[in-house]
């Protein structure tokens, strides 16, 4: 399958799991709006659209910019900047760490590859 036929497939699939996504979200703060607010502040009842504005309103306020790969580049700049300053003996200490904090590192993930 070359790439035009893999993107003529993934688009559609694409643009439709984000409108899905923002149904069901939009669905899920107007029922937990509708079930909590009324009965306990005594606040109105909301529409599915504003329940969306919400959503996109808490996004803007809590949500950060761009999506989750955005500022985790900055990171991963870092780490590879610093791993490359490391000696052999560092790195292999450094393996072993994140081994025995994480249960996972470079030298586990090579071995199962």
């Amino acid at each position: 399958m070359s790439k035009v036929q893999k993107l003529i497939f993934i688009v559609p699939l694409a643009i439709l799991a984000m409108v899905v996504f923002i149904a069901v979200g939009g669905k899920i703060v107007l029922d937990l709006w509708n079930w909590l607010l009324p009965s306990l502040f005594g606040w109105h009842e909301i529409t599915f659209w504003q329940a969306l504005g919400i959503l996109v309103l808490c996004r803007i306020l809590f949500g950060g910019r761009g999506w989750h790969g955005v500022g985790r580049s900055n990171f991963r700049r870092r780490m590879k900047e610093r791993y490359g300053h490391m000696t052999p003996e560092e790195r292999q200490q450094f393996r072993q760490r994140m081994c025995d904090r994480f249960g996972f590192g470079p030298s586990t993930v090579a071995s199962k590859g």
